[in-house]
């Protein structure tokens, strides 16, 4: 073997090819016809592509997260029952359990308390008032029932709204009121119309305050996290829709990720799918139909073997009269037959298809003289 280095480039002459590297992108690989006829290269026409471009990608089922409610224990008790189960749809209000919590009775019995208290304070307030009208008592006694009345109220208030953080609807509030009779169990009720996703307690078991009870979703719309490689991601934009093959599940990208993925250099799309949301179903791994838009920019079709990949990039081998020109390519889709790319080519470029490997060789050995 004998090497070359030019000042304007690197030329190498082998036995066999002439590799010549005319610029950064591009490598000119020099094949004879006799030895593109001992390695069997066959050649095919780039086919033009205009329209829009379907692609295939891998995504998750997942909730939008403004769809997905937790019901938390509003205190700690034992939960006494539960009323649904995983999977069952349920409606605004609706029970789901009931929890026995000695921080209800309190919390009932500070709010009796503070009523009666706010009711004294008011008949008080109405006594000095007349009192004060027919000049019995002086001004600074009425202003002092008045801040006393205030403050009973303020403080009735805040019991009310203890309460109602514990679960209590405002028709028990108004029959606690009425009856003052304490309630002993806490209903939990579902804060919206929704599918129970997971029910985290059972009856019979002690739970803290705040602690997850049931997960409530609404399920239309969803979302699919899509996988899209970096050069797909390139070309897609909001507004680019989708369909699941086989269902008549079909919505449409709203959000393009900015990060990237380390492992799999991909970027994550949410598409929110409207139109068959029923027929799917959160965690369910799909693939996805793109429908990608060329957006004027020339796009080929080319047979799947046509391409390769190499330090990290994918090459086509362009037929030429030396004989081929090695060019990197942007893949936008693939299909397990056919290659959607974009590249600089005419309609008339072939592109070898066959014994492509050993113009691989030929790339390689290049890259690393």
């Amino acid at each position: 073997m004998r090497r070359v280095v030019l000042a304007c480039g690197l030329a190498l002459a082998v036995s066999g090819p002439t590799l010549a590297q005319g610029s950064a992108d591009e490598v000119l690989i020099r094949v004879d016809e006799r030895r593109l006829r001992a390695v069997g290269i066959d050649v095919a026409r780039v086919q033009p592509e205009s329209g829009m471009t379907q692609t295939v990608l891998n995504g998750t089922v997942v909730v939008p997260p403004q769809q997905l409610r937790i019901v938390a224990a509003p205190a700690a008790g034992l939960v006494e029952t539960v009323r649904v189960s995983p999977n069952e749809a349920v409606k605004a209000g609706q029970t789901l359990a009931t929890l026995r919590s000695t921080d209800l009775l309190e919390a009932q019995r500070t709010y009796l308390q503070a009523l009666s208290a706010e009711e004294l304070a008011k008949q008080r307030l109405a006594r000095d008032e007349q009192m004060y009208r027919e000049r019995i008592i002086a001004e600074r006694r009425l202003l002092t029932t008045r801040a006393e009345h205030e403050f009973a109220r303020t403080t009735l208030e805040e019991r009310e709204q203890m309460l109602a953080l514990l679960g209590m609807s405002e028709p028990d509030l108004r029959a606690l009121t009425r009856s003052r009779r304490m309630a002993a169990a806490l209903v939990v009720t579902a804060p919206e119309d929704g599918v129970v996703l997971e029910v985290k307690a059972s009856a019979g078991e002690r739970v803290m305050a705040s602690a997850p009870l049931f997960s409530i979703a609404r399920l239309v719309p969803l979302w699919i996290n899509l996988q899209v490689p970096l050069p797909q991601a390139a070309i897609m934009e909001p507004g680019t829709r989708l369909v699941i093959p086989g269902t008549t599940a079909r919505g449409e990208v709203i959000r393009l990720g900015r990060s990237v993925d380390m492992t799999t250099q991909s970027v994550t799309a949410v598409a929110e799918v409207q139109v068959g949301a029923e027929l799917l179903r959160p965690g369910q791994v799909v693939q996805a139909a793109v429908t990608l838009r060329t957006a004027g920019v020339p796009q080929w079709r080319v047979p799947a073997g046509a391409v390769v990949r190499h330090s990290g990039r994918s090459w086509i081998f362009v037929r030429v009269a030396e004989g081929f020109l090695a060019k990197p390519v942007t893949v936008v889709a693939e299909t397990p037959s056919l290659v959607t790319i974009r590249a600089p080519l005419t309609a008339e470029d072939q592109v070898a298809t066959r014994g492509i490997q050993a113009l691989l060789a030929d790339l390689v050995n290049l890259y690393r003289g």
